[in-house]
């Protein structure tokens, strides 16, 4: 006589069959809340365009901020790249000395790479610059001593300013100048910008949340008579929020849209004079732009912040509504 398997609880496959239809509904009705939310806000296209677009404008400004910083960040690299320090050797060093001393500068800790410039090397970059070959040719001697420019490894004020000191104390070696002044500046100024476009997007991402929140404020009062029917019938404070939080999200989206629409067409608009004026310079600049990370970080933040108005406004007032 053969052994019948043990037969399985049913008590345990129900329950993963009930858990499992309860997940497909709940798929099912945020599915059919968002697209229902949709298709609200297509009902009254002129009003929800005017929301998103007051969403954008809200959105734009702090982003072309962070874009304006973004490209002082790399002026700023390239300046860190510039930053120098010139080491001015004594008079009367011929250049096998000079030689020596750029081996024991070059030496150095910290040091990055040394350039060597004789004392007439220097004198033709000072012609050349100043335009004054006749008058500097008539000098018997050559009054420019050899100097050497250092790059240093770390191109922080205090690091440069470290280096210079223990490059005054080398044989041979008269002054060490190193200007900090501007490129401290400089830095000064982006961190204010930073500070700025932090204010600014704070201040401009609580707009948006009250622009979101006073719309779905009207939405919830619009349909106030059938919340107050559905709650009757026990649906909870969840189940009512959804197809608002849904209308929220899309808020945010169209403005977030809206708003990489327009940093588009201004980032259009103006790169051409940029590019006058920097080619006026001598020099090669373009305007940033979003990019495919920067366009997901702006719909998402968008997105959160539509999201988050419509749950502030919608909470605030599921708690006054009283089914009757």
């Amino acid at each position: 006589m053969s052994r019948q398997p043990p037969a399985r609880p049913r008590g345990a496959r129900s329950q993963r069959t009930r858990s499992t239809s309860r997940f497909r509904g709940w798929l099912r009705h945020h599915r059919a809340m968002s697209l229902d939310s949709a298709r609200r806000l297509l009902q009254a296209p002129l009003a929800s365009l005017l929301t998103m677009l007051a969403i954008a404008i809200a959105l734009v400004l702090p982003a072309a901020l962070w874009l304006a910083l973004d490209s002082a960040r790399l002026l700023d690299a390239e300046l860190d790249e510039s930053a120098t320090l010139t080491v001015y050797l004594s008079h009367g060093i011929d250049e096998a000395q000079a030689g020596r001393i750029d081996e024991a500068v070059d030496a150095q800790e910290g040091v990055a790479r040394t350039q060597l410039i004789s004392s007439a090397e220097g004198m033709a970059e000072f012609q050349q610059a100043l335009g004054l070959n006749d008058a500097l040719g008539r000098l018997e001697h050559n009054p420019l001593p050899a100097s050497i420019v250092v790059v240093p490894v770390d191109p922080a004020p205090k690091a440069v300013r470290h280096l210079a000191g223990e490059l005054e104390t080398l044989s041979g070696v008269d002054e060490v100048r190193l200007d900090l002044a501007w490129l401290e500046r400089l830095r000064h100024l982006a961190e204010l910008g930073s500070r700025l476009a932090l204010a600014l997007g704070v201040l401009f991402g609580l707009g948006v949340l009250l622009v979101v929140g006073n719309t779905i404020r009207l939405a919830v009062e619009s349909r106030r008579q059938e919340i107050e029917v559905v709650m009757l019938i026990g649906a909870t404070h969840a189940f009512v929020r959804r197809p608002f939080l849904y209308s929220g999200a899309w808020y945010g989206l169209g403005g977030g849209l809206l708003a990489c629409g327009l940093l588009g067409l201004g980032n259009q608009w103006l790169a051409t004079p940029v590019s006058a004026l920097a080619a006026s310079y001598g020099a090669t600049f373009s305007l940033p732009r979003l990019g495919p990370e920067g366009s997901a970080t702006l719909l998402l933040c968008s997105t959160l912040l539509g999201w988050l108005g419509a749950w502030i406004a919608v909470s605030r007032h599921l708690a006054e509504v009283r089914p009757r």
